[in-house]
């Protein structure tokens, strides 16, 4: 059971309907049709109107035509919320929580379901869950948050985003000072500074409002106090770069406190928006730090920019590459104020740089088919890894072959710039029987295939004999001198 339950308002049964497991009343026909956006409604009269205002205030406009049907339009929230509400009219005891009390407070106001027609009305409970339970904690604040999305621009206009806002702000402060202190601790000469450890427990609050959207907190009323001197539309962009721009100047400075794919969002945000270079430029250092965990979905960041450009930000993605070649986590570098703490004591570990290559080799063929790609881009996020840190060039080599596809224009010196990106000795077979019969290749970058393709079946045919085997080895030479016209042979017709 939710830890909070013990704290949520139960409804209160009305006498009417007590020991009934239905929320109608069965020996009475309805007499009132209540249509909403998703659903229609059978109910009667006098429980609506008893604590609806807005309902009560229909029925007594048509009185005299007797009124049976009532469409309500643009209802908050659906037929769902509308159910509630309708439930809340006749007694029927349910539980206001964090997942229901933002339709709870939508559907209240819309339905005028507040202290002037009945006391303890839904409005008022709705308002009591909100302020006494919600506003209290930090992850509950992020649910209610969550709701709104769907309840926009009502949730808006009554403040509970503002609200739910303000509530984890104050809390997160709370948590991240708490947290801080926690690790503090003396270095060896006495200094004091945070500890190493990539993460804390009183880091849970990050992961939480990770699952927010970025533009969530933006209100009605920031920018109608200005909509005379601006368009509406450049308002609303100047306030979301500002938000964008104020959240990654307080994003908490060691590695991996916060998500990656919330770094990415962030970063998407703010290229879209043309936030400051300092801010894209930290986001970029932060993701590099921590690149070994990303996906290739991550990489993919649009461009937003004119109808010329690539279809994806490469120059981004180039940058951030840059950062996690170069991040030094070096004891020296954090007596300095490094940006980044960890607990790892060297630069990228093998295994991270062979997870970002094969990384680095799908992005590459993913953005290849792009016509408006420039040679040296591809090339400058290719060479952007050291050599070591592909063991194979199997999808350095697909992405260079898609390419050369896309791009058939390209001159033979292209081609060869191309080209000398693959080591061919790291090609497995099936890529290398691939390679030699790839008339995108240049000519020369064939025949050194062929080459260490022969190399490859000699050394093999060695293996297979006895070195004393005078015979053997006569019958490994003769066999591999053959080995270049075979690879050149159409019956080899493997496709990567």
């Amino acid at each position: 059971m939710d830890k909070h339950l013990q704290h949520q308002l139960p409804l209160p049964k009305c006498a009417a309907r007590q020991g009934c497991s239905q929320w109608v009343f069965r020996d009475v026909p309805s007499d009132i049709t209540i249509e909403v956006d998703g659903g229609t409604f059978s109910l009667h009269k006098f429980p609506l109107v008893s604590r609806s205002g807005r309902i009560r205030k229909l029925v007594a406009e048509n009185r005299e035509s007797d009124i049976s049907k009532i469409e309500l339009l643009s209802l908050p929230g659906g037929a769902e919320s509308f159910e509630l509400a309708a439930k809340f009219c006749y007694g029927v005891n349910f539980e206001i929580t964090a997942a229901n009390v933002a339709q709870l407070y939508c559907i209240s106001d819309y339905l005028e379901m507040t202290e002037e027609y009945s006391k303890n009305n839904l409005n008022s409970r709705a308002e009591e869950y909100l302020e006494c339970i919600v506003c209290k904690n930090l992850e509950l604040s992020v649910q209610v948050l969550q709701q709104c999305e769907n309840l926009l621009p009502l949730a808006d206009k009554l403040k509970i985003i503002v609200r739910c806002i303000d509530a984890i702000a104050s809390k997160a402060c709370v948590e991240q000072i708490a947290s801080s202190f926690s690790r503090l601790e003396y270095s060896s000469s006495g200094r004091l500074h945070m500890s190493k450890q990539t993460k804390c427990q009183g880091d849970w609050w990050i992961e939480d409002l990770s699952v927010l959207r970025v533009d969530l907190g933006f209100t009605r009323k920031l920018w109608q106090k200005e909509l005379i001197k601006k368009p509406k539309a450049d308002l609303i962009s100047g306030h979301e770069k500002s938000v964008v721009e104020t959240i990654v100047s307080l994003l908490p400075v060691e590695k991996f406190a916060v998500p990656i794919n919330f770094l990415f969002g962030l970063l998407r945000n703010a290229v879209m928006l043309d936030c400051t270079v300092a801010c894209r430029l930290d986001l970029e250092r932060r993701i590099g730090s921590q690149l070994d965990v990303a996906t290739l979905d991550d990489l993919l960041i649009p461009s937003f920019r004119h109808a010329g450009d690539t279809l994806f930000d490469v120059d981004s993605v180039h940058r951030i590459l840059v950062n996690f070649c170069q991040q030094d986590d070096s004891e020296e570098d954090l007596d300095d104020g490094s940006l980044f703490e960890s607990d790892s004591p060297s630069s990228p570990s093998q295994s991270a740089l062979f997870k970002v290559s094969k990384l680095v080799d799908n992005y590459l063929s993913e953005i290849a088919p792009d016509a408006n790609l420039k040679l040296n881009k591809f090339i400058a996020v290719a060479e952007s890894l050291p050599a070591h840190a592909r063991t194979v060039h199997d999808g350095l080599y697909r992405a260079i072959d898609v390419y050369l596809k896309a791009h058939q224009g390209l001159t033979d010196a292209d081609k060869r710039k191309l080209s000398k990106l693959i080591d061919f000795q790291k090609l497995s077979p099936e890529a290398g029987a691939h390679a030699a019969q790839n008339e995108r290749l240049p000519l020369q970058s064939i025949v050194q295939v062929l080459y260490y393709e022969q190399l490859r079946l000699r050394n093999a045919l060695f293996c297979s004999y006895p070195d004393d085997d005078p015979k053997a080895m006569h019958q490994s030479w003769r066999i591999s001198s053959g080995a270049l016209s075979a690879a050149m042979s159409p019956v080899i017709t493997t496709r990567l």
